[in-house]
């Protein structure tokens, strides 16, 4: 569209693969639930046909009523060109009221995925905010790990995750269900993998849960 929970919650799984998409973050505290709903529902039928280079959005609430979406183009030009669109901005004009206070953008020119990036099956999907100490170590050891995570963690079925800023990211994971990816979580808590990545973050992680996320 363009337009904290403590770090034990089974740590950081780096996705591996550069690819060239660009995403963007949005996220904020809802007031006006309907509204909000009614206004996405609007921007797929009367603005979404004419977004090039538009791939696709993961949305969801979290419990504490906050609306996060995470926003697929093409390029960053192609996003820029969607922003710059009228209709774009008369919808996000309206859009805007549905939410307590001004939301937050984040703009991610580097993208990495797992397992081919999102699945629309996802029963659950969690984001994380983070920041590495060393931002292509991170990456390089996401990418090595990739086929043993695969078998050790059936309940993930892809991931995707934005750099921006100062070594800053936004992952987010996939799982068939919530109940898999906790079982999962605790099966992986005593691993020593954890301890690594723990050590190759910069800062605490905050935990962003969509128990019944959307896809476009």
């Amino acid at each position: 569209m363009l337009a904290d929970v403590p770090p034990s919650r089974g740590g950081v799984l780096q996705p591996a693969g550069g690819t060239t998409v660009f995403m963007q973050i949005i996220q904020g505290k809802v007031r006006d639930k309907d509204l909000l709903q009614s206004q996405v529902e609007r921007w797929r039928t009367d603005v979404k046909p004419g977004a090039k280079g538009y791939l696709g959005t993961t949305s969801g609430f979290t419990p504490d009523g906050q609306y996060v979406v995470l926003v697929r183009f093409e390029s960053e030009d192609s996003a820029r060109a969607n922003s710059d669109r009228p209709e774009q901005g008369t919808w996000w004009g309206q859009t805007a009221a549905a939410f307590d206070g001004e939301p937050t953008f984040i703009d991610c020119a580097t993208v990495d995925t797992m397992f081919g990036g999102g699945s629309n099956e996802a029963g659950f999907v969690q984001v994380m905010h983070g920041r590495a100490k060393d931002q292509e170590a991170m990456r390089t050891a996401g990418r090595s790990m990739e086929d043993e995570l695969r078998g050790m963690r059936p309940d993930i079925l892809g991931g995707i995750v934005g750099w921006h800023g100062d070594r800053n990211f936004v992952q987010a994971m996939y799982f068939i269900s919530e109940d898999t990816a906790r079982k999962g979580e605790q099966e992986m808590s005593n691993d020593p993998q954890m301890d690594d990545w723990g050590q190759m973050l910069d800062g605490e992680i905050t935990f962003l849960d969509l128990p019944e996320p959307e896809f476009d």
